[in-house]
């Protein structure tokens, strides 16, 4: 399913998160499944790859039901993948602005 996300997905930026989603076609258990990732070329240190995806995802989680119930109310579903793309680690309340802007344009 992620080969076909990248190759078949719309993709948006907003820094430091490079996004990559589609509709799903097949029907799930929830309304999004998603996915982060830091590459090791930026984050050679798994402990600093580790860090900034669990921050990402905290803020995902915190804010997610909102799109939740806006995709069940119109009995959609989506695969979203996010790729973290700055040089340095950002914190928490930076990630969780910025998952923000992502949810917003994800329920658009």
């Amino acid at each position: 399913m992620i080969e076909t996300l990248f190759r078949e997905g719309k993709a948006f930026s907003v820094f430091p998160y490079r996004v990559v989603y589609m509709p799903l076609k097949e029907p799930c258990k929830f309304p999004v499944q998603v996915g982060f990732s830091v590459t090791t070329r930026r984050f050679p240190h798994a402990v600093d790859r580790n860090r900034i995806k669990r921050l990402g995802r905290e803020a995902w989680r915190l804010q997610k039901q909102e799109l939740y119930d806006h995709l069940r109310s119109q009995s959609r579903q989506l695969a979203v993948f996010l790729i973290y793309t700055d040089k340095k680690i950002a914190d928490f309340p930076t990630l969780r602005g910025k998952i923000s802007i992502i949810l917003e344009r994800l329920k658009a």
